[in-house]
């Protein structure tokens, strides 16, 4: 058998092997849901998207022969690591054969990389941070993922341990469907809190985008500035992501809480357009498009992007106040069968008590790994 060799994807065509690699890993996989071409070569430019501004990586694809069998990112965030004052190199996008020589080559590579940058713990998956996709699916491959939402073959954990990276997270997903109702005590606070007039809640103005865009990232960032693994968008991050999402947003269902006239919290929620991007399969095109005309009406879920109150407007019941909003909205919304929230950190007991308590469900589990390079200084 041929010798596994690790090249970096510099060339056009190198690059084009690392986006066209999932192809072949998922095969027929009807949970699968491919990217968009497109979107995944911008994402990975690091001449035109904004988060290489700041950050740097490298591809890396695993050839057994003439044949590429894997492929992994080693990156810098050059802006979380400032933040959180600490020296961490990033592994995402990783697809790979069901092949454990295969995996330890790839991660190998990704480790001398972040390593000659002084980076003294690996940590991920990232694509290629906690504000994109990010985690790898441990339990919940009998389904479709929702956007943004990472989806993996069962056999991923095993390659990755088998490369010595250990659990540092786990991630969850919870999901409420259309048969939701809400507890008596959640119906009572609510109302309680609804009278309170100094208290109300907006749903986001489409007229005015741009602004309503920056304002979601100012409460989102005063909201998370102290959770685990935060690191804020910066404006032309936002601003890239929101190009994206305004063409298929509910404005119904972005919402802002107010007190005393103050934005104190945020939610973020958007039509699962997944079932489209299957029949889409990485093209739009003319083609595409008739799809999308033609197959829209299969989007019958949502997915909760962020969700955040500030903290010191936890304790006046605001959270309870913003999810009965959020649940009467999308129950308002009849083409929508399920909402997906998440994801939250396991260790998180006041959010998934409160979603929990609310008569959300766990679905999805994710998990970050992490490896430890002290004993290399």
């Amino acid at each position: 058998m041929p010798e596994i060799t690790i090249v970096s994807a510099d060339t056009p065509s190198d690059m084009e092997e690392f986006i066209e690699l999932p192809w072949k890993i998922y095969g027929n996989d009807p949970n699968w849901v491919p990217p968009l071409r497109k979107q995944m070569r911008r994402l990975l430019d690091s001449n035109r998207h904004p988060f290489w501004k700041f950050s740097e990586r490298i591809l890396l694809l695993a050839r057994r022969g003439s044949d590429t069998v894997g492929r992994i990112a080693g990156i810098v965030d050059g802006n979380f690591n400032r933040y959180h004052k600490t020296g961490m190199g990033i592994w995402g996008f990783f697809e790979c054969i069901n092949d454990r020589e295969v995996s330890r080559a790839l991660f190998a590579g990704v480790e001398q990389w972040v390593c000659r940058r002084g980076m003294t713990f690996l940590r991920g998956p990232f694509n290629p941070s906690t504000n994109y996709e990010c985690g790898l699916l441990v339990d919940g491959f009998h389904r479709r993922p929702t956007f943004m939402m990472t989806y993996n073959p069962p056999y991923y954990p095993e390659l990755v341990e088998a490369a010595g990276l250990r659990k540092e997270k786990e991630l969850i997903s919870y999901v409420v469907d259309r048969t939701w109702s809400p507890p008596e005590w959640m119906e009572r606070l609510g109302e309680r809190i609804k009278r309170d007039r100094n208290i109300s809640i907006r749903p986001a103005d489409k007229k005015h985008i741009q602004a309503e865009v920056a304002l979601i990232k100012s409460v989102y960032d005063q909201c998370w500035f102290n959770n685990w693994g935060f690191v804020p968008m910066t404006d032309e991050e936002a601003a890239e992501m929101a190009k994206d999402l305004v063409r298929f947003a509910d404005p119904d269902l972005i919402f802002f809480v107010y007190y005393r006239q103050e934005p104190v919290g945020v939610g973020l929620v958007v039509p699962d357009i997944n079932p489209l991007l299957k029949r889409l399969n990485g093209k739009l095109g003319l083609l595409g498009l008739i799809k999308v005309l033609l197959y829209r009406k299969e989007v019958s879920g949502l997915r909760g992007l962020l969700f955040g109150i500030k903290d010191e407007y936890r304790q006046m019941g605001l959270p309870f106040l913003a999810l009965d909003y959020l649940f009467d909205a999308v129950k308002r919304k009849k083409q929508y069968q399920f909402l997906e929230l998440g994801w939250n950190l396991e260790e998180n007991e006041a959010i998934n008590q409160l979603e929990a308590e609310g008569g959300a469900k766990p679905l999805n589990k994710y998990r970050i790994y992490r490896k430890s390079f002290a004993d290399r200084w």
